[in-house]
């Protein structure tokens, strides 16, 4: 019972993969992430600020929100305890020959699904961003599930002591 209420909820674990105009592509793990409607589908997205995914949705408001798979936990270093506008992420996982393409995005061979998404930024009543997030209002334009097996979630995350109770 030692736990804050919102810590007592195991959420699930993404990863966003976004591209600037220019093409220089990044990922981000993002756990703030929820399905706000059901027809049409849309998520509710915040997006940590002074990232380079940051920069990128909101130059470029299409990104594919990643599943990730419970064995993917280890990706949890690189993607969200790194910075894209300080490393390259994206020739990182290359190397390690973990990265495809689906529609022009780079993904990872084994998360379980892939969403493609549009965000359209999102302000709270006082006309102001969250004061650690950006908020968006995301349509779902497609999706495909690539593999079998059970999603990360903070609970794994918290087992490795990747991240705080």
């Amino acid at each position: 019972m030692g736990k804050r209420p919102w810590n007592r909820v195991d959420l699930p674990v993404y990863s966003i993969s976004s591209k600037a105009v220019n093409g220089n592509a990044n990922m981000n793990i993002i756990t703030y992430a929820q399905a706000v409607s059901m027809q049409p589908k849309q998520f509710v997205c915040a997006i940590y600020q002074n990232t380079q995914t940051l920069s990128n949705v909101q130059e470029n408001p299409h990104f594919v929100l990643q599943i990730l798979s419970t064995h993917q936990y280890r990706l949890v270093e690189l993607l969200g305890k790194n910075s894209g506008k300080y490393i390259n992420k994206i020739e990182r996982l290359a190397k390690r020959k973990i990265v495809t393409d689906w529609k022009g995005f780079p993904i990872l061979k084994d998360c379980i699904a892939v969403i493609e998404m549009k965000a359209h930024p999102l302000k709270i009543q006082s006309g102001q961003d969250i004061p650690d997030h950006s908020l968006f209002l995301c349509d779902v334009l497609s999706y495909k599930n690539l593999n079998t097996g059970e999603a990360l979630s903070l609970n794994i995350l918290r087992e490795k002591n990747l991240i705080r109770i």
